[in-house]
């Protein structure tokens, strides 16, 4: 049997409550009322062939149809007379629809979010608006989001660190939990002089509002044993590497934290932990670099031929190392998997770099392919190193 069911109406209102309209504002909700809902009835032939499962039917939606309207249409037969079938399903109005899916306490709840924050903070009712289902679930810690809104807007661009921010109920640990929803919230609360628009996502949160970060640390070694009174394995603050220029002729940037660890001996170089785009990223201000021959060493992989492209828009002299389809060939026993492909172009590769690059991201060896540099050989690695 495919007709509709009390258990078919409700779930046909909970879609409209999933997607958020039942909590839209009054207005926009009403436009959505009368509501007439998907019906499928009996038909003509089922009315007379299966009578009583009819009856029975009817009975059943009778007895769920609190805060429905079901339109009914006669239907009359030779010998059963005049019945009434059920033929529509309406909800009027919204409070029929919260009610027929017992969602009124929440609803209720929604409405008080949206009163403080018409009181305290009315920019932020659009954000209500276009998210009430993450309102709601955010409803115990809401008064403290605005008031984290107000002190921002009391002391823009404050020059201090998340933990130095003195509102009641508030720690940093509570900021940071809900760094993304307070973005949303400081843009539309704050002026536009407050925000540095081109810092972005989660890491730029703190820059985009004027807090203070805890400085970024980029992490190297010396590979020269004279070097050796430096210490094996350094990390500092990136503006203290901006500022360091040191007497060496060649740094080697590796992707790998083991190969970073064990990389071989170089005389006059150092190697830097790159940690990825962001890590790369971190680099672009170290003009001394620009003063070395710098060597990439990245997995032979679509993703690691994009941050060799990455870093040569900051250092366009930059060097590729074991990124050569020799090197590939090489260790066909350690091929591995790639998931997700880089597609887009890269102009930043050189000829025999896009060849190889081209064959990955166009699965001209084989489906996925990658080597990761960790699976090179260590002989490999040094023979590379001397020929340089």
């Amino acid at each position: 049997m495919n007709w509709t069911t009390p258990a078919d109406l409700r779930a046909q209102v909970q879609k409209l409550w999933d997607k958020g309209l039942l909590l839209k504002p009054t207005d926009s909700a009403n436009e959505l009322f009368p509501l007439r809902l998907r019906f499928t009835a009996p038909s003509t032939t089922e009315l007379t062939a299966r009578f009583d499962e009819v009856r029975a039917w009817i009975a059943g939606l009778a007895a769920g149809a609190q805060r429905l309207r079901i339109v009914q249409r006669e239907w009359r037969h030779a010998i059963l007379g005049n019945n009434s079938v059920p033929s529509e399903a309406w909800v009027d109005t919204p409070a029929d629809a919260l009610a027929l899916i017992g969602k009124q306490k929440e609803a209720q709840r929604f409405a008080a979010l949206a009163l403080l924050t018409q009181n305290q903070q009315p920019e932020l009712l659009p954000w209500l608006a276009r998210r009430p289902l993450q309102a709601l679930a955010l409803a115990d810690a809401w008064p403290r989001l605005l008031s984290v809104v107000a002190w921002l807007q009391a002391h823009p661009r404050p020059g201090i660190y998340l933990r130095q921010v003195d509102v009641a109920g508030v720690d940093s640990k509570f900021i940071e939990l809900h760094r993304s929803v307070l973005a949303e919230l400081f843009d539309l609360a704050l002026p536009p002089e407050a925000i540095h628009h081109t810092a972005t996502g989660a890491s730029g949160f703190c820059q985009r509002y004027g807090f203070l970060d805890k400085p970024l640390r980029i992490r190297f070694r010396w590979l020269d044993t004279l070097d050796a009174r430096y210490g094996q394995d350094v990390a500092i603050t990136q503006i203290t590497f901006e500022q360091l220029a040191p007497p060496i002729a060649h740094v080697f940037i590796t992707e790998n934290e083991v190969n970073f660890l064990a990389f071989p001996p170089v005389a006059d170089a150092m190697v830097v932990f790159g940690g990825g785009f962001g890590g790369l990223d971190r680099l672009r201000a170290a003009d001394w670099l620009n003063q070395r021959q710098l060597h990439y060493w990245g997995d032979i992989d679509t993703h690691g031929f994009a941050m060799l492209d990455q870093l040569r828009a900051y250092f366009p002299q930059a060097q590729s190392l074991l990124m050569d389809e020799r090197t590939l060939l090489a260790h066909a026993e350690h091929w591995g998997h790639e998931g997700l492909a880089q597609q887009r172009d890269l102009p930043r590769l050189t000829a025999h770099e896009r060849a190889v690059y081209d064959s990955l991201r166009d699965n001209r060896i084989r489906a996925g392919l990658r080597l990761e540099q960790e699976r090179i050989g260590f002989g490999w690695v040094c023979q590379a190193l001397a020929a340089l």
